[in-house]
């Protein structure tokens, strides 16, 4: 797989919170992206569980539901993937999840 290269902090907040934009681009993708102890697919799934989990569903998570895509995450396992948090996590964290995922496995 190829290297991830991140530079999404320091385009939106680079001047605003440098330290930040760096964690950002530098640490959590840079490196924590790049670590290859968990393979590509199994890291963006556990991220999209995560997001769900904390009830975040802005473009973040579209964002990482993308990512999943991508990485081969299929449309039957991203649906069994939302189903299963959704017993852990929240009903209605489920169903705004599946509203984005609709839209990237429809794309």
């Amino acid at each position: 797989m190829e290297k991830i290269v991140q530079t999404a902090g320091r385009d939106a907040l680079g001047e605003f919170a440098p330290d930040f934009a760096h964690f950002n681009d530098d640490v959590l993708f840079g490196e924590n992206w790049n670590n290859r102890d968990i393979d590509h697919k199994t890291r963006c799934i556990i991220t999209v569980v995560a997001l769900v989990s904390s009830g975040i569903t802005d473009s973040s998570l579209t964002y990482h539901l993308q990512n999943a895509k991508n990485a081969g995450v299929t449309k039957s396992e991203i649906a069994a993937i939302i189903t299963n948090t959704a017993f852990y996590a929240g009903w209605p964290k489920a169903w705004a999840t599946f509203n984005l995922a609709k839209q990237v496995w429809t794309d």
